[in-house]
């Protein structure tokens, strides 16, 4: 089983982020399921989606303690609240920002781990380009897709073209697409640097 958890505030869709990521996996024909916890139920406020993803029957519902991957749409929280916790060295770790892990503050955290499995991606600044609003959640699918191969881009956009219509629809699949092709260079970048 492979449990992801999302961490953002109310308002930046942080449980849609989870129910596209599920339902992915699931026309992939894989199981899936998405739910959110809140802590309080206002614009803002700390929000945290939980997506587990599996080839057999899901039977677990209790939030996820210790992630295989964590998905931070708000790169505020990093100082803020645990959203590493339970994260091991072998985890995917995507943070939604423009900025370095070493500007976040993060560099020698993110030591611990594998450095093909730790990305920044500008979800926010993507969003903002395609869809004129600071919506960061399916664009940072799209690099989730890329970072870990849990699920393909392609079935990301196709849940994305279900969920959303018209032009709204059109500018997550190209901010979804953009978020792929960049993690995809750094991944190359990262490997390159690591047999140099």
């Amino acid at each position: 089983m492979f449990e992801v958890r999302i961490h953002g505030r109310g308002g930046q869709g942080v449980v849609t982020t989870a129910e596209l990521l599920a339902v992915a996996a699931f026309t992939e024909g894989r199981q899936a399921q998405a739910f959110p916890t809140f802590g309080s139920e206002r614009t803002g406020a700390p929000v945290v989606g939980f997506c587990r993803i599996d080839d057999r029957p899901i039977r677990t519902h209790e939030p996820v303690a210790e992630p295989d991957a964590v998905i931070i749409q708000d790169a505020s929280l990093v100082h803020q609240s645990d959203v590493f916790g339970g994260l091991g060295a072998d985890g995917y770790l995507l943070v939604n920002t423009s900025w370095s892990l070493a500007e976040l503050g993060l560099d020698s955290f993110v030591r611990r781990f594998r450095p093909e499995r730790v990305m920044t991606i500008p979800a926010t600044d993507l969003a903002l380009t395609h869809l004129g609003r600071p919506l960061p959640g399916a664009v940072l699918l799209g690099a989730f897709a890329a970072l870990t191969g849990q699920v393909q881009v392609a079935s990301v956009t196709t849940v994305v073209q279900e969920r959303f219509s018209g032009s709204v629809a059109a500018g997550n699949v190209a901010a979804v697409h953009d978020a792929y092709d960049l993690a995809r260079r750094q991944l190359e970048e990262a490997s390159r640097a690591h047999t140099d």
